[in-house]
Formats: structure tokens, sequence, C-alpha cells
């Protein structure tokens, strides 16, 4: 049977500026409900995926901004895209991406879904 649980996504935010920390809200089991799926809750402040560096991932990625802003983009030559609160993107698995900037002063909040 699987645990109820609840909690608050803005609970625990960092109280220091850091370029960005990652929790699991939900990480996927083998043989639980869950599995093949994580939800993650990240906060970057100041944040970009080094020049060179892709994300190139296995699993499709669903991002949603709830707080702050940021600007992802693609090494396959489509256009950047800028989020801000309540903004999402659904990036498909192996579509090379980066974090090219998050919003330096405040931290931006985002929640992201890996299936």
């Amino acid at each position: 049977m699987t645990e109820f649980n609840s909690g608050n996504l803005y609970s625990g935010l960092p109280t220091t500026p850091q370029a960005q920390e990652l929790s699991d809200i939900l990480a996927g089991q083998p043989g639980g409900e869950a599995e093949g799926a994580t939800i993650e809750r990240i906060v970057s402040r100041g944040h970009a995926t080094p020049a060179d560096e892709w994300y190139d991932q296995a699993r499709h990625e669903w991002v949603l901004v709830l707080q702050g802003e940021a600007i992802i983009a693609f090494d396959d030559g489509r256009s950047d895209i800028h989020l801000r609160p309540g903004d999402y993107v659904n990036i498909p698995a192996r579509c090379r991406h980066r974090v090219a900037w998050t919003t330096p002063d405040t931290d931006t909040v985002w929640l992201a879904v890996f299936y």
C-alpha cells in the first residue's frame, strides 16, 4: 500500500543564496505506483549550465516555473524559451538542452516531472 504524505513545496527553501538545489518529492520505485516517474523541486539562483554542457536525458522532462524566471536553450537550433511563473515546457527525451539563465537576485523555484 502506498503511504499517504503531504507537504508544502515552498517549505525548506535555502536561506542563503546558492547556485542550485534539488529535492526529490516523489521518486519512482521499481514495482511501485510511481515506477518510471520522478518529481523534483529545483531551486536556482543565478544558475546556468556551462555553455559547453548539455542535458541529454533518457526520460521526458516536464518543467514548471513557480517563482522567478529562467531561460532554457536547445542544441538543435530552436529558439530559447523564457519561462516566468506559471510557464511550463515539456522537453522530449534525448532533446539536448541547458539552463542558460535564472534570476540572479531571487530564487527560481521549479517543479520538474521526469517520466
